[in-house]
């Protein structure tokens, strides 16, 4: 089988990315593994132009006085000496090159007379690395290898000591790795095994791989998978339901069972349970880690064992089914896990050509899914792609992507299996302005923290399979010929009433644009309040409202944008005549605008406004007014903005054909506040 080959030439541009060191590579085993051979076919097979080789022991040769003879008859403080210089020397000379470095060289040397063996790697080894590949060639091909090496004469060893030695030197270097933010990858060659490749293809393909995975790298090739996954749909989604995978879409985790299936010692547990944690390295190691345990063509087949185990939470299967019924609605699965076993479980239960999965496994995924690109990734579904998201996640690894998300919905399972750490991260969330609500699937569990902080849903409920289904668009809503409207623009036409009967008249129809329209654009959210029986009831408020700011467009905004805020009692409301004055805290906090003015004629003041927001904040803006010269938003800057941007929804009494500047008695705020004498 030919090496695979990485293709990522629509992200950036695959060259050495800029990081805080320089990328060093440690090519590690024991003596007579074949190191020094590996390192000369890398060089022919990957050149000279982005990496830089080194064989460890010729550099500490070209450093000493005397060379290795001389370095070999030191002392051990002074033999760290010139290996630190060594390292160093290295390090410089990539980073003066901006060139991968390739080094091989030793971590222990054991005599079989010695009961064990002498560390030679030092700690400014440690922080210089930032991959180490061990060379795991089987010990009677390392005898064979040592005894024709007669360049380089050595002690004679047993099969059994150089298994043994081999064991300690992998078993350490795995720890030390992560111990220092190290990727650690043992290179096995099993020429017999079916799918493998030679080591010599395997180790450039890590090489290549190394040098421009970055943690920035990984971050902006999602986003083009992403921009590449919306540009091959049909159609532009309205709203995207994006989701994390293990404990959400089901009950369990593919990751436990991967491990389970292949009976290995090495569990992602263990791994994300040390120093590293749940870091991009983290993600990076668990990626090398099933490249260690799996190649291709095995890994095929245990992704589809494990993906048989899988049962999706038909909650959950049946929203999906609905949302592929309706082409304004999309579906993505963010997973941290396995993203071929999920393709395979959407596969079976027929959701795959209506779901797309992004997540890693491995390298040539060329992504790991960390939780600062879950949340990266629904921030651009909101800000470029201008879509009104729904989150679903059950862990903290989902907290920043329920943080950037329109609506956040905690999926909550088993006590005993969920994570034990959420209950801590979303009270943290939740204190910081993360509004939530929680799903129990199975619906017999324990919710998590109080329902009045993070509120039930029931994803079967017909009310919020509605919400979530339902057009986003149009984005101009006027009342017009309804009674309702006609009976509230009355008072505003009439030229005898002024002063402080108008300003009610203004805050009459304000809350009535409130609750009538606003509350459809924005949509609304369910929260737990007490009943006057004592019991709990449900009650709705708007989406977000604590976090919602009405921007009064002074002077003549002020009455409708009161009658808004009584709708929105827990909504900020803020005046303003000039966008300058806007405070930026004020916008910085907030999930959605709501401009309110009396009149629009030519759209010129809110169109300031909208600018002013837009520069900083891609968050909804709503444009509320009593009435809207209809060519306005036919033509011009308003009409422009309104195609242009899906996240900006004007609500409007009624339209009006005539187009004029009050002023005196026709000025709408000199009638508002009886200053018609003044003007």
């Amino acid at each position: 089988m030919a090496p695979r080959q990485l293709d990522h030439s629509t992200a950036s541009e695959a060259q050495a990315v800029p990081r805080g060191k320089s990328i060093i590579v440690g090519l590690y085993g024991i003596p007579g593994s074949g190191k020094s051979t590996l390192l000369k076919q890398l060089e022919q097979e990957v050149g000279h132009e982005a990496f830089a080789f080194y064989d460890g022991s010729q550099v500490i040769d070209g450093a000493v006085p005397g060379g290795l003879k001389a370095f070999q008859a030191m002392g051990k403080q002074d033999q760290d000496h010139w290996r630190q210089r060594a390292i160093s020397t290295i390090v410089k000379n990539c980073e003066d090159s901006r060139k991968v470095g390739v080094v091989a060289g030793h971590y222990m040397l054991w005599s079989e007379k010695e009961a064990a063996g002498e560390i030679v790697c030092t700690q400014d080894d440690l922080a210089s690395y930032t991959h180490i590949l061990y060379l795991e060639t089987r010990p009677e091909v390392v005898i064979g290898q040592r005894l024709s090496d007669l360049d380089r004469p050595r002690e004679s060893a047993t099969v059994n000591h150089l298994r043994r030695w081999q064991q300690q030197e992998k078993g350490q270097l795995r720890q030390l790795c992560r111990e220092h933010d190290i990727l650690f990858l043992p290179v096995s060659p099993h020429p017999t095994r079916v799918g493998e490749v030679s080591t010599l293809a395997k180790v450039s393909l890590l090489l290549r791989d190394f040098q421009y995975h970055s943690e920035k790298y990984n971050a902006e090739y999602a986003e083009t998978k992403l921009d590449e996954v919306l540009g091959a749909s049909l159609g532009r989604p309205e709203t995207m339901l994006v989701l994390d995978a293990d404990k959400t879409l089901a009950a369990e985790d593919t990751g436990t069972l991967f491990w389970q299936t292949v009976s290995a010692k090495q569990t992602l547990k263990t791994l994300f349970g040390g120093p590293l944690r749940y870091s991009y390295t983290a993600f990076r190691q668990a990626t090398l880690l099933y490249e260690e345990i799996a190649n291709d063509w095995e890994y095929e087949g245990l992704c589809q064992a494990v993906a048989a185990k899988v049962t999706l939470h038909p909650e959950l299967m049946s929203l999906l089914q609905k949302a592929a019924d309706v082409k304004h609605v999309g579906v993505i699965v963010l997973t941290s896990g396995l993203r071929r076993v999920w393709e395979m479980v959407l596969k079976t239960a027929n959701l795959s050509r209506n779901v797309t999965v992004i997540g890693g496994g491995r390298l040539a995924d060329g992504i790991v899914m960390t939780r600062t690109v879950k949340g990266t990734l629904v921030s651009r579904l909101r800000e470029h792609h201008q879509m009104h998201v729904w989150a679903f996640g059950d862990s903290p690894l989902d907290l920043d992507m329920l943080k950037a998300a329109d609506q956040a919905i905690v999926v909550v399972g088993d006590e005993q299996t969920r994570s034990q750490s959420m209950e801590t991260e979303l009270t943290t969330a939740i204190n910081d302005g993360l509004e939530a609500r929680q799903v129990l699937l199975p619906s017999n569990v324990s919710p998590r923290l109080d329902i009045t902080k993070v509120p039930l849903v029931k994803v079967t409920d017909e009310d919020f399979i509605e919400s979530v289904l339902r057009r986003r668009s149009p984005r101009v809503l006027i009342a017009g010929d309804r009674t309702s409207a006609k009976l509230l623009m009355t008072p505003t036409r009439n030229a005898d009433l002024a002063g402080p009967a108008l300003r009610t008249a203004h805050r009459q129809i304000g809350w009535y644009l409130a609750t009538e329209f606003l509350a459809d654009v924005i949509g609304l959210e369910r929260y737990t309040m007490p009943h006057v029986l004592g019991h709990s009831v449900s009650g709705y408020r708007l989406a977000h409202e604590r976090q919602t700011l009405i921007i009064a467009l002074m002077r003549g905004g002020e009455p409708m944008a009161m009658g808004v805020n009584d709708a929105f009692p827990s909504a900020s409301l803020a005046h303003a005549k000039h966008p300058d004055e806007l405070e930026p805290q004020n916008l910085h906090r907030s999930r959605t605008v709501i401009l309110v003015d009396s009149v629009i004629n030519t759209g010129k003041s809110v169109v300031e406004f909208v600018r002013h927001i837009r520069e900083q904040y891609p968050i909804p803006i709503v444009l509320v007014a009593n009435v809207v010269q209809d060519q306005s938003i036919l033509h011009g800057q308003l009409a422009q903005i309104l195609d242009n941007d899906t996240k900006i929804n004007l609500v409007a009494l009624r339209l009006s054909k005539t187009n004029f500047t009050g002023s005196g008695s026709t000025d709408t705020g000199n009638r508002l506040f009886n200053t018609t004498h003044l003007d």
